[in-house]
């Protein structure tokens, strides 16, 4: 009797607490990566961040989702293929733009570098002559 009376809490509760576990699991995989993207973006430096690890967790979500055609399983975890794909692709644009300017930064230094340490005469940018 106690039971049913406590029906209009534990039915409310149940599913609040299905929607938070799938919340959990559709969004989880991607919050270990807000910090990373921050720092990449603060420091512009992706030194540390292998984007192996994109690429296979790419081929992976990419595969699941394959997968689901055929079978279907829950879908918060067709959801969190689908929100991995679009961290993994964020992830692998902003270092693909830090590691690129990072390399263009470091060649134009190195030119630079060499362009001023001849012997001789070096051509200035105004074009005026000067010597080392």
């Amino acid at each position: 009797m106690e039971a049913e009376g406590l029906d209009w809490l534990l039915v409310p509760l149940h599913q609040l607490v299905s929607w938070g576990a799938a919340a959990a699991m559709v969004f989880g995989g991607v919050v270990p990566y807000v910090p990373q993207y921050r720092d990449i973006r603060r420091t512009q430096n992706a030194d540390g961040f292998s984007t192996y690890v994109c690429l296979v967790l790419l081929v992976a979500n990419i595969l699941r989702i394959l997968f689901w055609f055929g079978r279907r399983f829950e879908s918060p975890l067709l959801w969190q293929s689908a929100i991995m794909i679009l961290t993994m692709l964020l992830m692998l644009k902003l270092c693909t733009e830090v590691r690129v300017a990072n390399e263009l930064n470091a060649r134009r230094r190195s030119f630079a570098a060499s362009r001023w340490c001849l012997c001789g005469p070096v051509v200035t940018p105004s074009r005026q002559p000067t010597s080392c």
